[in-house]
């Protein structure tokens, strides 16, 4: 799962509002609003932000893996994680 909290701790560094982006940058309401729900954006937004905010990926977003792909990998064990990288050798 990506989540946004980076972003909104650069924002702060870097002394930018919500209400900046919105007015004077043109970030749609909408996105901002699923940004903070950890929804969907396009890199197309992502791109945007850095240029906003003159910083790199890394201070916008995190991938952090959901509590049921940790469990399922954690079921499945180091073996299955070798027999899945096998097969993918052979592909």
């Amino acid at each position: 799962m990506i989540v946004y909290e980076r972003l909104w701790e650069t924002m702060k560094k870097k002394n930018i509002s919500q209400y900046h982006l919105i007015k004077y940058c043109k970030v749609s309401a909408g996105q901002i609003g699923r940004l903070k729900k950890n929804n969907f954006v396009s890199t197309h937004t992502i791109d945007m932000l850095c240029k906003i905010l003159d910083c790199s990926v890394e201070e916008i977003m995190e991938y952090r893996a959901d509590i049921s792909e940790a469990t399922l990998s954690a079921e499945r064990g180091p073996k299955a994680e070798q027999d899945n990288s096998s097969s993918e050798d052979l592909a």
